[in-house]
Formats: C-alpha cells, sequence, structure tokens
C-alpha cells in the first residue's frame, strides 16, 4: 500500500486568543477561517488561513493554563514566504518590533510572536 499524507496545519498553544489573532493579522494578514468552541468552555481552537493555500496555522487556548507555554530551547519554527516585496515586509516587521533575528547573507529573517514563537520570513523565490 502506497501512504500518500500531505500537510494539513501547524498548532500553538496561545495564552491571550486574541492577542495572537490580533498579532497574525497584522504581522502576516492571516484570518480566521474556523473556530472550536468547547461546550464547557475549558478551550478555544482558531484556524487561521493564508487564503491561497490549504495549510492553516491552528491556535489553542487552554481556560486552565493561563501561565506562557515552556518552549524549550525555541529549536522548531514556522516558515511564511512573502508573496510581493520581501524588504517592505521586513521594514514593516521591524516597525512593529517582532523581528528576533536576522541572517541578511542567508536572506532571512525571524520575527516573534506574543507566546514566543518564532516564525521565519523568506522571499517567495529564496
Amino acid at each position: 500500500m502506497e501512504i500518500k499524507a500531505k500537510f494539513d496545519h501547524f498548532n500553538f498553544n496561545v495564552t491571550d486568543l486574541n492577542r495572537s489573532i490580533e498579532f497574525y493579522q497584522k504581522a502576516l494578514n492571516l484570518t480566521e477561517k474556523s473556530r472550536i468552541n468547547a461546550p464547557d468552555g475549558s478551550f478555544i481552537i482558531v484556524y487561521l488561513t493564508d487564503s491561497s493555500t490549504n495549510f492553516l496555522l491552528e491556535l489553542t487556548w487552554l481556560k486552565d493554563h493561563p501561565q506562557p507555554y515552556e518552549l524549550g530551547e525555541c529549536e522548531f519554527h514556522l516558515c511564511m514566504r512573502v508573496d510581493g516585496d520581501y524588504d517592505a515586509m521586513r521594514a514593516y516587521h521591524k516597525e512593529m518590533g517582532v523581528v528576533c533575528f536576522e541572517n541578511t547573507d542567508m536572506g532571512l529573517y525571524f520575527i516573534e510572536d506574543p507566546d514566543g514563537y518564532w516564525i521565519e520570513i523568506l522571499p517567495l523565490k529564496h
């Protein structure tokens, strides 16, 4: 049997759902596609889309976890490609104060979300 799998979504657990949704909308123009509210109020899951691919970013808020998440050494990350003016996007992210690492020799930089997750930003063609 040949197994075929494709990427669907990636999850970040967040401490303040509204703050995170606002960050991803402002920084990367991601918008809410769908939402799951636990009947008992214990969690909310929001799926964000870039409106051009099927890949989703899942943001999970847990009622009983108000403290920051332990991200270890943060050796994992999400990567987004900029379809448009990469330099303008980098300048915009610098203006937002969210650029946490740059490697101009490699042509990449990272932004950090409100919970400390890193998102790599690359030009569409790299």
